[in-house]
């Protein structure tokens, strides 16, 4: 057998593997050949726990047999047909669907991933910008430590260093305000004595900039690959209303804490904000196809005109934008989403989920635990912020052998798993990680 051939005789070295060291690939990886439910089958037959959808996508659990079946059929009928001049019946349908989750009229710009989802929103609102004559609005405000994406338009408005920085010279400039994180508040203010102080970085950018920013781009209620960093409702209503006043639109990268992920089907829903611009994702067709969707307010998308005098049009698209199949994944998980009530179940397990990792505070080297629906987090900490990594890794390390999957965040560890999960099942899981917390302290 050649070197670096798998079980099966079929070489398992040729994959340049995303955010993965070489010294992980070079140590061998597990090769997972089936999945069904909560659950990953590797080709050795060995079992594991899909704590994280993999990558936060597939919110039914794999293998869902009336999507797999959608998929099935779309398959035969239609497999892919441009949306540039043309259109066809899941696309129409799906827009739909998806415009109906909001409380004003929306327009849907499909595209196959997250990060080019919010490059459309970054370029549709330049391109507002540049409509309506303002043309000093091409400026963008961030939270620190955000993350939207890999391309470079995302890179720019979702920079961190340890995964951007060879990408630095060519970025554009993004004004950075203060990120949020409620139970590790840099005050020291606890949620009953909270007076939005965490406000004041992102009020002075608008108050002292207003009149060169297009736009201000969050990720609603939790930080995501930025350390899982979770905060309040109010900041997001506030700062939707800060938007509203100064003109600037708000893009909501809804594409990791959408689909339910947060109790909510939006995480926007928890403050009652329709946000400007909408990107969604991931779990947008049960994790299965690459499907994303940026979603815009009717009155941003008729700004696009084209006339004999001018012409306004949005010159943006990718060749699978909308693809048939994608789409009939999208709306068949939409429709499980409803008779299923995914939603209210994500709500009810989050707050079981929340409930039992609290027994993880206090411990030894955990600075906080903290949750979000289905997101439960721990940050560890240790004398030397390398220390606390390194121990995160043995946390995962421990648990792919208990047979758990989790991928860490620099020094937190954390579950998103399936929606799908049952109360057995998560109770586990959480024993594991606390199992697995406790195991490494000495260590």
């Amino acid at each position: 057998m050649d070197k670096g051939a798998g079980a099966a005789g079929v070489r398992e070295d040729l994959i340049w593997h995303p955010y993965t060291r070489h010294s992980a690939v070079d140590a061998g990886l597990p090769v997972m050949k089936r999945g069904e439910g909560i659950y990953l089958w590797d080709q050795e037959g060995r079992r594991y726990v899909d704590a994280i959808s993999s990558w936060w996508a597939c919110n039914l659990g794999h293998g869902h047999l009336r999507v797999v079946e959608a998929i099935r059929r779309q398959a035969g009928e239609l497999q892919h047909s441009i949306l540039g001049h043309l259109s066809h019946p899941r696309a129409l349908e799906l827009a739909e669907r998806l415009c109906g989750l909001f409380p004003d009229r929306r327009r849907v710009l499909f595209a196959s991933d997250g990060s080019s989802a919010v490059e459309a929103a970054l370029k549709i609102a330049l391109h507002r910008a540049y409509s309506l004559g303002e043309t000093k609005r091409c400026k963008f405000v961030a939270l620190e430590g955000a993350y939207h994406g890999d391309t470079l338009g995302a890179v720019a408005v979702g920079y961190l260093e340890h995964f951007h920085r060879p990408f630095k010279p060519v970025l554009f400039p993004v004004y950075q305000a203060e990120a949020p994180c409620c139970s590790t508040c840099a005050r020291g203010t606890t949620p009953d004595r909270c007076a939005q102080e965490c406000l004041i970085s992102m009020r002075e950018i608008i108050r002292n900039f207003g009149p060169e920013l297009a736009a201000v781009i969050v990720e609603p209620l939790c930080l995501g690959a930025g350390g899982m960093k979770i905060y309040s409702s109010g900041y997001l209503a506030r700062l939707a209303e800060l938007c509203a006043e100064h003109d600037i639109l708000l893009i909501a990268d809804e594409v990791a804490v959408g689909m339910g992920r947060t109790g909510r089907m939006l995480a926007c829903n928890h403050a009652d904000v329709a946000a400007d611009i909408v990107c969604m994702g991931k779990g947008l067709a049960a994790g299965y196809l690459p499907l994303s969707a940026t979603i815009v307010k009717e009155e941003i998308y008729e700004l696009f005109r084209d006339t004999p005098r001018m012409d306004l049009t949005f010159y943006h698209g990718h060749t699978f934008s909308g693809n048939p199949i994608a789409a009939a994944a999208a709306l068949e998980t939409l429709r499980v989403y409803e008779e299923e009530q995914i939603v209210r179940r994500a709500e009810r397990m989050g707050e079981r989920m929340a409930r039992r990792m609290r027994a993880m505070t206090g411990q030894p080297g955990v600075r906080d635990v903290r949750t979000l629906g289905m997101i439960g987090a721990v940050e560890l900490t240790a004398r030397r912020a390398a220390e606390a990594e390194a121990r995160a890794t043995r946390i995962r390390d421990h648990l792919r052998a208990q047979g758990v999957l989790i991928r860490p965040l620099g020094p937190v560890v954390y579950l998103m798993p399936p929606l799908t999960i049952d109360e057995a099942a998560l109770d586990d899981l959480v024993d594991r990680l606390a199992e697995a917390v406790a195991a490494t302290e000495d260590q």
